[in-house]
């Protein structure tokens, strides 16, 4: 089973936020990001920028052996020293960072809807990568409700569609991940997994930082 390569924009996997990708909508949106920026090297300069410039990602949570799953291949499969965080499914990758409270708030809320059921439906061709796609309705339905609901500071690519997945290779050349995918895909086998927490992090320019971790039993 080929599953056909999508086009992933804006913020790359453990990578920072860029102006060309993200397309900012308004005008307050574009001075925050802009005010996020460092030089050189286009990080966030952390000893001089608030916390509300700096950006929120929000992640999706999934039980351990999903977990433990895909970091051990990320760990065989990622160049070294490449990447900055662990597995992970990606719900939004920029939020401005003076939604912070309001976000947390509903996280909170929205945590009490877990565990949510999760296939790993197929393996996906990122072209200098490689992903497992995943497939969870319930959590489309509830990311729909959250883009409805922050639609005015979303980026362009926060507002598409979410395409759920875990990276488990990225940053190498088009000829390694096009060897690596042929090979996860003639191995792949359907599996399922379980949504059982949500995550909000602060991207300061390298690794992110987690800020707060919502499961069932913390909700509220």
């Amino acid at each position: 089973m080929r599953v056909g390569r999508p086009r992933w924009n804006g913020l790359t996997e453990d990578g920072p936020p860029d102006a060309r990708h993200l397309g900012y909508e308004s005008l307050r949106d574009m001075r925050w990001f802009r005010s996020t920026r460092s030089l050189p090297g286009h990080g966030v300069a952390v000893s001089n920028t608030s916390d509300s410039e700096r950006p929120l990602v929000v992640t999706l949570r999934l039980d351990r052996p999903a977990r433990e799953r895909f970091e051990a291949e990320r760990t065989a499969l990622f160049p070294g020293g490449r990447t900055a965080v662990g597995a992970h499914v990606t719900l939004f990758h920029a939020l401005p960072g003076y939604l912070r409270q309001e976000v947390e708030a509903e996280l909170g809320r929205l945590a009490g809807s877990l565990p949510l059921p999760v296939e790993i439906a197929g393996v996906v061709a990122l072209g200098r990568g490689v992903a497992y796609g995943l497939a969870a309705p319930q959590v489309q339905v509830i990311h729909r409700r959250l883009q409805d609901r922050w639609h005015t500071h979303l980026t362009r690519q926060d507002a598409q569609p979410l395409r759920l997945h875990v990276t488990v290779q990225n940053k190498v050349e088009p000829d390694v991940a096009k060897a690596t995918f042929e090979r996860l895909r003639d191995s792949f086998r359907p599996g399922r997994t379980r949504a059982v927490g949500l995550e909000l992090w602060r991207y300061d320019g390298g690794p992110w930082i987690l800020l707060r971790r919502w499961e069932p039993d913390s909700a509220g």
